[in-house]
């Protein structure tokens, strides 16, 4: 089985050695992905901001592999501050209602690239 590199202009391209997403059969895997715009600058404001930019990301990258949220089978939250949790998580059930919503894990963090105070990984289905 090959994998599938997955690689948008339509979500901010990867900082480091790694892409935005791989396809292995009929999973995509993202990479986390942090509140940063098209043009990798950080998005402006607090956890309900960067929990839009960190959605639209995934949308984008999910889209681009030819998936969608709503094929999200497990998600994984980092949040910089446990404390932010009420305000991500208003903003993450806009997106995954709660009666489709996927398995997911939240933790808090020491750190998270560029000082986000929110980064979100999934793995979807195609």
């Amino acid at each position: 089985m090959s994998k599938k590199i997955i690689k948008t202009d339509r979500s901010a391209l990867p900082v480091g050695p790694y892409n935005q997403a791989v396809v292995i059969g009929n999973l995509v895997y993202t990479a986390g992905q942090i509140p940063l715009d098209k043009s990798g600058n950080m998005v402006s404001g607090g956890i309900k901001e960067q929990t839009e930019a960190v959605i639209a990301n995934l949308k984008a990258v999910l889209e681009h592999a030819g998936s969608s949220l709503d094929k999200v089978v497990k998600a994984t939250v980092f949040l910089k501050e446990l404390d932010d949790f009420s305000g991500m998580n208003e903003v993450y059930g806009k997106y995954f209602r709660a009666e489709i919503a996927p398995a997911r894990s939240t933790l808090q963090v020491a750190r998270i690239p560029k000082d986000s105070l929110v980064e979100i990984e999934v793995v979807a289905y195609i």
